[in-house]
């Protein structure tokens, strides 16, 4: 048995083909197929049931090919202490984050990242939480950077920054006249338009609706925060958005008026995670500090809330002429 008999059953395990196994590993069919069958010669065991359309592991199959992944994950641990031992800011970091962050965080935080590890090479993994962290399991990823609170006992995290949210409405809305006095309980009552299941932000967003009564606009889930901010400035409904998603780079939408909160805004918490066991360890708490060196005024509210004098003036040129 050798680690390549090992890649060749954890590929396949994931492909459940083995053209496709084959061609995920660089090497023939034959010739994985072939390797397959000797690793089960030499444990004695099937390890595969070879069906017509498709492969299925039989059931110590799965088991070996879990385990496999596991010391596949250890080798290349052992080849990453070796790397950073000779040159600690060089290689490779994959990085997983979810989509309601990604494209509002990065811009501001890879010059910081490139700028403090020239040789580094970032590969970001765009996912829902809930596939950063099988990736994250399974050794695909080295950290994620997730929203907080995270049930996972086996993955160590650093906090990184609180979020806060502002309520997103239409320039018309009756919500709009309140710039710097909006609280929590005004959302009594309202239908919130929100995203698909799978969304952190969902949840987020949900969780202020049941604290204050509020509730979610029927027959709509959008997609995307930009799918959100669009539909909010057809006045179809409110929203809550995060702050860094209505920060240049982004944007801005005529129509769309960003409310601040008085007092405490509800948040969201932001941490960088990765496995207890990384070898990566210190170097991932190097870059989590790189990661907290953003700039102030990305998480501040007040500079995106829209102004109540430009919300007022919105108002005054959408009113019906009178006859």
């Amino acid at each position: 048995m050798n680690l390549r008999d090992l890649q060749y059953l954890v590929a396949l395990a994931e492909h459940r083909h083995f053209g496709h196994a084959a061609d995920a590993c660089f090497v023939s069919q034959p010739t994985l197929s072939t390797q397959i069958k000797k690793l089960e010669d030499e444990l004695g065991v099937p390890l595969v049931e070879r069906t017509p359309r498709k492969v299925l592991l039989t059931e110590v199959g799965r088991d070996i090919a879990i385990r496999a992944r596991d010391v596949l994950n250890e080798i290349e641990q052992i080849r990453g202490v070796a790397r950073r031992t000779l040159d600690p800011e060089s290689g490779t970091v994959r990085l997983g984050i979810f989509p309601t962050l990604g494209p509002y965080l990065l811009p501001h935080a890879l010059p910081l990242v490139r700028a403090a590890f020239p040789k580094l090479e970032l590969l970001l993994v765009e996912e829902k939480t809930e596939t950063v962290l099988r990736l994250l399991r399974e050794g695909k990823l080295d950290a994620g950077i997730l929203a907080l609170p995270l049930h996972e006992d086996s993955l160590h995290s650093e906090f990184l920054f609180e979020e806060p949210f502002l309520l997103a409405v239409a320039a018309e809305h009756p919500l709009a006249q309140k710039q710097g006095q909006l609280k929590l309980a005004d959302l009594s009552n309202q239908n919130l338009l929100l995203l698909e299941d799978g969304h952190c932000l969902r949840d987020q967003a949900l969780e202020v609706c049941h604290m204050v009564g509020a509730g979610e606009h029927s027959g709509f889930r959008a997609t995307s925060l930009e799918t959100l901010r669009q539909m909010v400035a057809a006045n179809v409904g409110i929203t809550l958005l995060p702050v860094t998603a209505v920060k240049p780079p982004v944007a801005p939408l005529e129509n769309l008026h960003l409310i601040e909160f008085k007092g405490r805004p509800p948040s969201r918490h932001v941490a960088m995670v990765w496995r207890k066991s990384s070898a990566m360890d210190t170097f991932l708490k190097h870059l989590a500090a790189i990661f907290r060196q953003l700039p102030a005024d990305l998480l501040n509210p007040h500079s995106a809330a829209t102004p109540l004098a430009a919300a007022a003036a919105s108002v005054k040129t959408r009113k019906p002429a009178r006859r």
